[in-house]
């Protein structure tokens, strides 16, 4: 059965999956989502393009407010390229936890 969460607890740190959406109107965290495959996934959408790295640093800067931490503890480690990514959040898992339930 697949996890409806969009987080998981690794060592000293969070990951999270992400469905950005570039070239939006805003920028702006949409909630908790469900993929095709019934996992948990975090909508986002960001009006930067999705060149140079321009929408993923803009993703960062987004979802780092949203959070509460600094820009330099959210990092794309994989799909850079892809519209669905995974983001790692360093920090305090069990506050880092706790402010995405609330997302």
């Amino acid at each position: 059965m697949a996890d409806p969460r969009f987080w998981r607890v690794v060592d000293d740190a969070v990951l999270v999956q992400v469905r950005l959406t570039p070239k939006s109107s805003v920028d702006r965290i949409d909630g908790p989502g469900i993929d095709g495959d019934g996992n948990g996934q975090l909508k986002a959408r960001v009006r930067a393009v999705p060149e140079d790295g321009k929408a993923n640093k803009a993703l960062t800067a987004v979802l780092a407010k949203s959070l509460g931490v600094p820009k330099s503890a959210v990092t794309v480690v994989a799909g850079p390229t892809s519209r669905s990514k995974t983001l790692r959040i360093a920090g305090d898992s069990a506050a880092l936890t706790s402010a995405l339930a609330k997302l």
